[in-house]
C-alpha cells in the first residue's frame, strides 16, 4: 500500500509526539488515541505538565517518556509530530540558548530518526517566522521580517532554522515532511502561567485582578481554538499528498485587537477587573493574521470555532483550575506578557 492511499484510510499507527505533555501536544495525543493509534509522548517537562496527560495514561496505547530532544532518541514509530519547544515568551526567553538548541538540535535528531525509519514527520513551526510583518495578512510565500539579534530570536530564528532543516532533508534525502505554521492557539490545557494574552486575561479576570495590556492595545492578533488547530495538523499529516510538504498556515483569520479581546473576556467572565497598560515588549508584532487560502484549497480545512464559543470553554477550564487550592499561588503569579 502506498502512502497516498494509506493516508486516506483509518490505519492504526505507532506515532511519536515530542512536546507531547504541552498544551498542543496533549490535545494532539488525545485525538490520536481517539483514532486508535499507539502514541509515544516525549517531553522533558520544562513547560509541559504531567497533569496534561494524566488521563491519557490509563490507555494501553499511550506511553510517556521523559526525554530532552536535544539528545538522540531511539524508538520505532511510523510517524513523528515534532512539537517540542516552549511557545510562550516568558518560557522560551528564560533560557534562550536552550530554546535555540531545542529548535535546531531537536529538529536534527527527529529528522535523523525519521530518515532511519523512513517515517513521515511534521514540524510544528510558527507564525513567529514572519516576525513583525510588513505583509498583512501573512501568506506562506512571505519571507518575514525578524530581528535575528532580539530577545525573541531564539524562538523565531530557531523555528526558521528548523524549517530549513526540514526542507533540506526533503531535498537531500527524499524524506516526507509536513511543515505547519501555527498561529495563536488557545483552549483547555493552557498553562495558567504561560504569559500568553488569553491565559493572562482569563486568569486575571477570574481573580478580579487588573487585565494587563502591553502597548496601546491596538495591536491585533488572531486566535484559533485548540480543537480546530489539532484538526488542521491531522489533516496536513494524513490527508495531503507527499508532494505537498507545506509550509501551510494553520490559524483563525478572525482578527481582534488586544483591547477588544480584553473587553470580551471581561464581558464573558462578569469580572470587576480594570484594565492597566504597560510598555510594549521588544519586537512585539503590530499585526498577526494568517492568510489560510492554502489550507482551505489543499486541505479543505478552516476553523469552525468562533472566539466567544472557544473563550467560554477556556474560561470553564481555568475556573476548574482555580478551584484546585494548590493552584491559587501559581495563578496569582501569572506571566506579564501579551
Amino acid at each position: 500500500m502506498n502512502r497516498a492511499t494509506q493516508a486516506t484510510e483509518t490505519v492504526s499507527q505507532r506515532i511519536l509526539v515530542t512536546g507531547g505533555a504541552g498544551f498542543l501536544g496533549a490535545n494532539l495525543c488525545a485525538r490520536l488515541l481517539e483514532a486508535d493509534h499507539e502514541v509515544i509522548c516525549v517531553d522533558n517537562f520544562y513547560s509541559g505538565r504531567k497533569s496534561n496527560v494524566a488521563d491519557l495514561q490509563v490507555s494501553s496505547n499511550f506511553e510517556l517518556i521523559r526525554h530532552d530532544v536535544t539528545f538522540p532518541l531511539y524508538v520505532e514509530v511510523d510517524e513523528i509530530y515534532n512539537l517540542a519547544c516552549p511557545a510562550s515568551p516568558p518560557f522560551y526567553q528564560s533560557d534562550p540558548v536552550q530554546t535555540t538548541k531545542t529548535n535546531v538540535h531537536g529538529a536534527i535528531n527527529m529528522l535523523g530518526l525519521a530518515k532511519r525509519l523512513n517515517a513521515r514527520i511534521l514540524q510544528a513551526s510558527t507564525s513567529e517566522v514572519y516576525g513583525d510583518p510588513e505583509q498583512h495578512p501573512q501568506r506562506e510565500d512571505y519571507w518575514g521580517r525578524v530581528n535575528p539579534n532580539g530577545i525573541r530570536a531564539c524562538y523565531d530564528e530557531g523555528k526558521r532554522c528548523a524549517e530549513t532543516l526540514m526542507f533540506d532533508y526533503r531535498r537531500q534525502h527524499g524524506l516526507e515532511i509536513k511543515v505547519a505554521r501555527i498561529f495563536n492557539t488557545y483552549g483547555p490545557g493552557m498553562h495558567p502561567n504561560d504569559g500568553r494574552v488569553i491565559s493572562n486575561f482569563v486568569v486575571q479576570a477570574l481573580l478580579n485582578d487588573p487585565l494587563t495590556i502591553y502597548g496601546d492595545g491596538e495591536q491585533t492578533r488572531s486566535f484559533c481554538y485548540v480543537d480546530d488547530l489539532v484538526g488542521g495538523l491531522l489533516k496536513l499529516m494524513h490527508e495531503t499528498p507527499p508532494e505537498f510538504p507545506g509550509p501551510v498556515n494553520i490559524g483563525n483569520p478572525d482578527e481582534w485587537s488586544v483591547n477588544d479581546l480584553a473587553k470580551l473576556v471581561l464581558d464573558l467572565t462578569g469580572s470587576s477587573s480594570t484594565i492597566s497598560y504597560g510598555p510594549a515588549p521588544a519586537d512585539d508584532p503590530v499585526q498577526r493574521n494568517p492568510d489560510i487560502g492554502l489550507a482551505q484549497t489543499v486541505m479543505q480545512w478552516q476553523p469552525e470555532t468562533d472566539l466567544k464559543t472557544g473563550l467560554r470553554k477556556t474560561i470553564d477550564y481555568f475556573e476548574s483550575e482555580l478551584r484546585i487550592g494548590s493552584q491559587t499561588t501559581l495563578l496569582r503569579s501569572v506571566g506579564r506578557r501579551s
